[in-house]
């Protein structure tokens, strides 16, 4: 079926032999809608089908023009009883001629003025199609008419009128047959809808309404007077509520039904002649199908006036939402790059501020150990009591531990701040046990009672190094600040599969409620009693938040001091 559909589309043969054939089918059909005396036919099919199928099937299948309508007018001299001849073989070679050359004229006409087969999809191409309609005709009567006047068939006083009579009814052939047939390059649709299905019972009702008046002999005349003007809502109605396909079927029945009771001597269109019933029969296919066609363009380019510009809304919505989702993104960029850009603010004057006093104290604090071992050393030169000396060397001790604290606390606040968080497995007793014998040699005389409670199975991860500082500081703070009697450290550790929650209290002399809140600040010491270098508590703080964690401190002066600490399980 493939290889059939193939051939007859490629084969141009077969296409001109096609057209050939449907040319004189059409032209036979045409003679059947003939009036009898004389044959005369209101629509001549031929020439609205043949543009059509020059259109569809390409110029090169015009020798079936020819071909058809030569022997479609040797048939008409036939059934009209003229001698077929050598005058009636010239004329029937003249019309063809001139028949060929009218529908390749229109093919030129709408490739170069409309430039689309399909000319009914605005109302400006529809009104140049109705002009090349009128205008092409003007050659096919013209070749027509001339040739019966060569052989005597037409007299001079009757060219006129002949002339006339043969453009009339090729008009009418194309405002009638040429849009039907092109309407089928569309896409057709026939959707069943409860509003197509109200219509057409609307349209049966007035319809049978028309018929039973009909019967009143008293209401026939006049209704079947009034039927052009009838007829003319209903047409006017498909051409506002359907598709141009429907709407050119409905003029296509119209005309030929008018055509048909006409022939057969009743109805509005029939006259005192036969030229004046064709004349006006002929005018009314005319008008209906003029005005049916303009009006279903127009609608046809609203429609799709109406789908652009909804498009065009659907595409600017669509292009405002990105738009606003970019602008949200990058409003939300933009915020993001403030607060970081804040955020890197407050660490900045944060630096700056710590940096001015780790300069001062760093300063003081490196170097005060420093004076007092010179001066210490200048003594010991002068002395020669060795218990004196003893003194000294005890003095010049105790301000290397001073100085060797202080810059381990300085190394401890400088890995932290450089070092990244390295998850190992934490055991916790024995970071704690290796933390207090680390500081045993701190407690002097001091019998430090230890409570440790570890309770949770789960594993923990963290920053074991991190920890350990965070360890190391707050039990010397413990240590250093006891009371000096019954000295007690409780630790208590619970661990579960998110967090480990430490508790690390004791019962020392307590900090005071006005220093409560400043003892995280980097160098503030409490007291100057056992003066530290102001950076362990300072060092805590920054340790726990680079793990993410929190601490919170609870003190009473002589009663002791608790720290609460919340620590995330960095397991992977």
């Amino acid at each position: 079926m493939q290889k059939i559909k193939y051939y007859l589309l490629e084969s141009i043969d077969v296409r001109i032999i096609l057209v050939a054939v449907i040319y004189f089918l059409s032209a036979y059909f045409g003679l059947l809608l003939a009036f009898r005396d004389p044959i005369t036919s209101p629509v001549w099919p031929p020439v609205g089908i043949g543009l059509a199928l020059i259109l569809f099937l390409g110029v090169r299948t015009w020798p079936g023009i020819t071909i058809g309508s030569l022997i479609a007018y040797m048939l008409v001299f036939w059934l009209n009883g003229i001698e077929i001849n050598i005058g009636t073989i010239q004329s029937s070679i003249i019309i063809s001629i001139g028949n060929t050359v009218e529908i390749l004229l229109g093919r030129y006409l709408m490739i170069r003025l409309v430039k689309d087969t399909d000319p009914f999809t605005n109302t400006y191409n529809t009104f140049v199609f109705l002009i090349i309609a009128l205008g092409i005709c003007l050659v096919g009567s013209s070749f027509g008419t001339y040739s019966f006047y060569l052989n005597g068939i037409v007299t001079k006083e009757e060219f006129i009128s002949r002339w006339f009579f043969w453009w009339i009814p090729n008009v009418t052939s194309v405002l009638l047959f040429t849009p039907f047939l092109l309407s089928w390059k569309r896409k057709f649709s026939l959707q069943i809808t409860r509003r197509t299905l109200f219509e057409s019972l609307i349209f049966l009702f007035c319809l049978a309404l028309f018929i039973v008046i009909l019967r009143y002999e008293t209401l026939a005349p006049t209704i079947e007077k009034s039927y052009p003007f009838l007829i003319i809502p209903f047409l006017l109605w498909l051409s506002f509520r359907f598709n141009l396909q429907t709407t050119l079927t409905g003029i296509l029945i119209t005309a030929l039904s008018a055509i048909y009771i006409t022939i057969h001597g009743y109805g509005p269109f029939v006259l005192d002649t036969n030229e004046n019933s064709i004349l006006i029969l002929q005018i009314f296919i005319s008008v209906i199908s003029i005005t049916s066609i303009i009006l279903s363009s127009t609608v046809f380019e609203r429609h799709e006036a109406q789908l652009t510009i909804q498009r065009f809304n659907e595409t600017l919505e669509t292009k405002i939402d990105e738009r606003t989702k970019e602008l949200n993104d990058e409003i939300s960029f933009r915020k993001r790059a403030e607060d970081k850009l804040k955020d890197t603010n407050k660490q900045l004057r944060k630096a700056n501020v710590e940096l001015d006093n780790f300069v001062y104290k760093v300063s003081h604090d490196l170097r005060a150990p420093i004076a007092s071992v010179l001066g210490l050393v200048n003594l010991a030169k002068k002395e020669n009591k060795f218990d004196t000396l003893k003194q000294y060397f005890d003095m010049v001790g105790r301000s290397a531990v001073q100085q060797d604290s202080f810059i381990r606390d300085i190394l401890d606040l400088s890995r932290n701040s450089r070092l990244l968080v390295d998850r190992k497995k934490i055991n916790w007793l024995e970071l704690i046990n290796d933390t207090f014998d680390h500081l045993k040699f701190s407690v002097k005389d001091k019998a430090i009672e230890r409570k440790i409670n570890i309770n949770g199975r789960a594993s923990f991860y963290s920053d074991q190094r991190r920890i350990k500082v965070i360890f190391n500081n707050l039990i010397s703070n413990s240590i250093r600040y006891s009371n000096g009697k019954d000295p007690v450290i409780e630790i208590d550790v619970k661990i579960n599969k998110t967090n480990a929650n430490i508790t690390i209290s004791d019962n020392g002399v307590g900090i005071e409620k006005k220093h409560q809140k400043k003892v995280f600040e980097m160098f503030y010491r409490a007291t100057d009693s056992n003066a530290g270098s102001g950076l362990g508590l300072y060092i805590v703080k920054e340790s726990i938040d680079k793990l993410n964690g929190n601490i919170d401190m609870m003190s009473d002066v002589g009663i002791g001091t608790k720290f609460l600490i919340s620590l995330p399980n960095l397991k992977k």
